[in-house]
């Protein structure tokens, strides 16, 4: 039976969350994104001086040093505020975009609020994104919950995750999804910044990412399979582990989803299509954008490199995701993001 007093069941959660995506292996098992099958077209003519290659973008009107958003990670219990300050002061150094956890601890009351405060506070240039489940969403009448949502954070778009598989799995979910696509239709048409669909790692059908187009939604997240498995999370937090741990690989490879839902784009139809699910360094970001992706997230790789050495760890992280980039744009000949888009990508595998 669901818990009577939310506002303290939901800290709880989302502590044990961060948690065991910090200390057990969570990863998929089976499953890969697909990306390790592709490679680039090596260009021993590149025509450009590494030093002149731009990697800068713009992201809901923010200019951006990398196309790389931190992705929604965390917020609502005590020990957030530390975590997303310090990934936010790098973020805001670094010039790149951060998500904020699920703000639904924050509907139930103002405890901690200041956990995802914080992040405007210490990053006020760059694009920050809200956050919230899709079933909360289903069960609104009204988009003012989420406006506030949006002005505790100063965001700059709000995203909706889909979750079914979690919710499924996890012993206090809340598998009731009727509605949710009218849902994000109100938030599309009432919030006063734009909506981001993302899923947190079993992928975005192009069916799917059709339906959301039509809903008006102009930012989708695919966040694919072979990065973080979180029927994995949920199976390591139920008692009967057997059960959910059939489900550990379920979802749609990273790669496979980006070439499925980038060919919605065209014939009068765009979106932003971001790209998350697995990205452990820089050149899986290149494959990604190379694939179409406008932009490329990324959650436990930064998570785990804080809890290794803080600020700096995160920093020494990215620094080398950029170079790794650079560098792929340097050997394709590709002087700019746009450039790389149309870098070629050759498959050795099934991906």
């Amino acid at each position: 039976m669901p818990s009577r007093n939310p506002s303290r069941t939901t800290p709880s959660r989302k502590k044990q969350h961060v948690n065991i995506t910090l200390t057990k292996d969570v990863g998929f098992r089976t499953k890969t994104t697909g990306l390790e099958h592709l490679e680039f077209v090596h260009n021993a003519l590149p025509e450009v001086h590494f030093s002149e290659i731009d990697t800068t973008t713009s992201f809901l009107g923010r200019r951006l040093n990398l196309p790389l958003m931190v992705s929604c990670m965390t917020g609502g219990y005590a020990d957030a505020w530390t975590i997303n300050r310090e990934l936010a002061e790098v973020a805001q150094e670094t010039g790149i975009a951060m998500g904020v956890g699920s703000q639904r601890q924050a509907l139930e009351d103002k405890t901690y609020h200041r956990t995802f405060s914080v992040v405007r506070e210490a990053a006020p240039d760059i694009p920050i994104v809200g956050n919230i489940g899709a079933s909360e969403v289903a069960r609104m009448e009204s988009v003012d919950p989420i406006q506030r949502l949006v002005d505790l954070i100063k965001a700059d778009a709000f995203a909706v995750h889909l979750n079914p598989l979690q919710e499924f799995l996890q012993p206090e979910g809340n598998t009731d999804f009727r509605g949710v696509l009218s849902g994000i239709g109100r938030l599309v048409n009432g919030l006063s910044v734009p909506v981001i669909v993302k899923e947190i790692g079993a992928g975005i059908s192009a069916e799917v990412a059709r339906r959301l187009v039509e809903m008006g939604v102009t930012h989708i997240d695919i966040a694919g399979a072979g990065g973080t498995s979180w029927a994995g999370v949920e199976a390591l937090r139920r008692k009967d582990r057997e059960f959910a741990t059939q489900f550990w690989d379920w979802g749609i490879p990273t790669a496979r989803a980006i070439r499925d839902v980038v060919q919605l784009k065209g014939n009068n139809v765009q979106f932003t299509l971001i790209a998350s699910g697995g990205i452990v360094s820089g050149i899986d970001a290149a494959k990604c954008i190379a694939l179409g992706a406008d932009l490329v997230a990324s959650a436990r790789p930064l998570l785990l490199a804080w809890k290794k050495d803080g600020r700096k760890g995160v920093h020494t992280l990215l620094n080398r995701w950029r170079q790794e980039l650079k560098g792929v744009m340097f050997l394709t000949g590709s002087s700019s993001i746009t450039a790389l888009q149309r870098a070629p990508l050759v498959s050795y595998g099934a991906a």
